[in-house]
């Protein structure tokens, strides 16, 4: 069954979002403008990915030796069922 996750809305009535102050540098944020990039949109979109992948990180660290283990289990007795696939 899948489960339901709350949206917490803020102030604004925005799902999710909040104001925060960001230092850029100022060419950069100048440049953006004129090309009328939605910075908030490619900050968020950004830091998004950088958290999934700092997430991921963490978790193949924190679990590395069940990880080496299973693979060990796996290299000296094969995958179960092994014996039956025609692949």
């Amino acid at each position: 069954m899948p489960t339901i996750q709350s949206v917490r809305r803020t102030q604004s009535g925005r799902p999710g979002k909040r104001a925060i102050n960001l230092s850029l540098s100022a060419d950069v944020l100048d440049a953006a403008r004129q090309l009328d990039i939605n910075i908030s949109q490619v900050c968020d979109t950004y830091l998004r990915e950088v958290v999934c992948h700092e997430q991921e990180r963490r978790w193949r660290e924190e679990h590395a030796d069940f990880i080496t283990a299973y693979n060990a289990t796996i290299e000296a007795e094969n995958l179960p069922l092994d014996e039956w696939g025609s692949f």
